[in-house]
This record gives C-alpha cells, structure tokens and sequence, in this order.
C-alpha cells in the first residue's frame, strides 16, 4: 500500500477551474480533496443516502447547508447529513482547499436542489 497524496490520486476538473483528487474511492467511503478558485461555488445539490463531512485545509470557505450559510476556515468543518440541500462557495479572494469524505460514496447519488426547491 502506497501513500496518497494529489502527486498520486486520480484528478478530475469540475465546474470552473476547480480540482479534485480521489483520495479514497471506495463504494462505503470516498475521501476527496477539492481546490476551488476565487469566486467558485458548485451546484447547489444533495445526496440521496451519502452523509458528508467538509473540512477546510487552506483558505475559507462557505457551506451553504438548507439555505443556511456557514463560513469555514481553515481547521474548520461541517457535517451534511443525507438528503440534506447543500452548496460549496469559495467568495474569498484566495484559493479554497478542503476535504470531502463521504460514506457511502456520493458519486451517482446526487440530485439538483435549487433554491426555488425549498418553498
């Protein structure tokens, strides 16, 4: 067994500019840590059956967790429970660099959940 890092994980690019590396990438947990640019949010979705914790290792960041901000810092994180409306915002001015460990997996479980969803 080989240490993992973003030198070594399997990359992937979403939305605009942002990175993600599988850290982890197991059916029952999935560790991935993401980069998002100044001024990059991802969908505001949720997961059917995944929990997820996000943790912030390098700027600050805004969960938007059932129409409720939470800004994080680093050293800081939030869990999502399953089904719950979710959204990720970098509105600083910096790179925002954080973890994302889901269990089970949350690829292939994520559903749209604009904010019109919630009247």
């Amino acid at each position: 067994m080989l240490a993992v890092g973003t030198r070594n994980a399997e990359h992937y690019q979403w939305g605009q500019g942002c990175d993600g590396w599988h850290l982890l990438a197991g059916d029952d947990l999935s560790v991935i840590e993401e980069r998002m640019p100044p001024g990059t949010a991802e969908q505001r979705h949720r997961h059917v059956h995944a929990r997820q914790f996000f943790y912030v290792l390098e700027g600050e960041a805004v969960l938007e967790l059932e129409g409720i901000p939470h800004r994080l810092r680093r050293g800081e994180g939030l869990h999502v429970p399953p089904a719950a409306a979710h959204q990720m915002r970098n509105e600083s001015d910096a790179d925002t660099r954080f973890l994302v460990v889901s269990s089970p997996k949350s690829h292939g479980d994520r559903v749209a959940a604009p904010p019109e969803a919630d009247t």
